[in-house]
């Protein structure tokens, strides 16, 4: 008879490791391809991408959920592959909260430690305590019904945490909150992670909740990991030009390279204006490339020895509070963005073209999908 995983003995290698996974439903079309990812113990890892990418696949066979068509996942050192989702020793977080409506709040928390056979004292002193790490500890009696969504997601959390699992998957559990309660929860989850060190894998499709809460992030396209970083590495040296614009806002240019000087080069724009870059990779002249340049990176009435500076005109803006979005056309785009500093006075009801700039090192330039060498 498989056993339930036990907590590792030593803190050596990774805590999972997945090596050529690969999953397909139809025997045909593969939604996860090659995946090989060891992760850390302790760590809290993000699964981002657009719908589709392969993320949500990822963490279910991680889960015991669905089986890898093909490869291997060891948790613990311990070949897990085909061991069933109630052996593994996981805790699950899920977007719909999956409680049982007709028990109370500390019978939800307590369900995992029934099953693995405690005392009815124990249960109950246990799952108190996981009630008052999220702030739930006075709402034991209730219902879930009897609950706000953000109150029932504490709760979930609390029963994936009661039975101290070294490793939880929180499945995209905050995308049915509203804005301000997702951004508290976020915050709250990260402390509830840094207080326990246990691994955490989360999946989301949303970027800034994944730069705010990860030591890593993982981003999906197509059922391939395009970079797994940090979220500082992430945003501002991306690998690639979907990575630069799933990642964060973005401008995107297309051009064709003109001279190369290191790691340095000039690249006609479809207008025909000429921009300095930095090469993310091997590239020659004659290669056709996407320019990357984030919007808060590009300056206003920039200084003289700024490597680009153009002058646009405002098509228009938008004032956020904190800073002002301008719209502008440069370099064949009637939407290239500009992100400044909130100045109302500077920008407000001002006509015709500004005088923008920014520098080599923060315009990225990528080998377009279309040129072959």
């Amino acid at each position: 008879m498989n056993k339930m995983i036990s907590p590792a003995t030593t803190a050596d290698g990774p805590i999972v490791r997945l090596t050529g996974v690969q999953k397909s439903y139809d025997g045909r079309n593969l939604v996860v391809k090659g995946l090989s990812l060891d992760i850390r113990r302790g760590e809290f890892l993000t699964m981002l991408g657009p719908s589709g990418s392969g993320k949500t696949t990822t963490l279910m066979m991680i889960a015991g959920f669905e089986a890898p068509t093909r490869g291997a996942i060891h948790l613990n050192g311990s070949d897990i592959t085909k061991l069933p989702p109630h052996k593994r020793g996981i805790g699950m977080v899920f977007q719909n909260y999956a409680l049982f409506p007709h028990m109370t709040v500390v019978e939800n928390v307590g369900y995992p430690l029934k099953l693995r056979g405690l005392s009815k004292a124990e249960i109950g002193r246990q799952s108190r305590s996981a009630l008052e790490m999220v702030k739930l500890g006075s709402f034991g009696d209730r219902r879930p019904a009897q609950l706000s969504g953000g109150q029932q997601q504490r709760v979930a959390l609390a029963r994936a945490l009661v039975f101290k699992p070294e490793l939880v998957l929180l499945d995209e559990p905050l995308g049915a909150l509203d804005k301000k309660l997702r951004e508290q929860l976020q915050l709250e989850l990260k402390t509830i992670h840094s207080q326990l060190g246990v691994t955490m894998i989360y999946v989301t499709h949303d970027q800034s909740e994944a730069l705010t809460m990860s030591d890593r992030i993982a981003v999906f396209e197509n059922g391939e990991i395009q970079q797994l970083a940090s979220p500082i590495e992430l945003y501002e040296r991306p690998v690639n030009a979907f990575v630069a614009d799933f990642v964060g806002e973005n401008n995107r240019l297309t051009g064709r390279v003109e001279t190369v000087a290191g790691d340095h080069l000039t690249a006609r724009l479809a207008d025909g204006g000429l921009v300095r870059a930095s090469a993310m990779g091997p590239l020659a002249a004659g290669d056709d490339i996407t320019l990357s340049v984030r919007p808060e990176k590009i300056a206003l009435s920039p200084a003289p020895d700024f490597d680009n500076i153009f002058t646009v005109p405002v098509s228009g803006h938008v004032y956020l509070g904190d800073a002002i979005r301008m719209v502008t056309s440069l370099g064949g785009s009637d939407q290239f963005v500009i992100k400044a500093a909130s100045d109302p006075g500077s920008i407000a009801g001002k006509a015709g073209s500004i005088s923008i700039g920014w520098r080599t090192a923060d315009c990225l330039a990528y080998r377009a999908a279309s040129t072959t060498r």
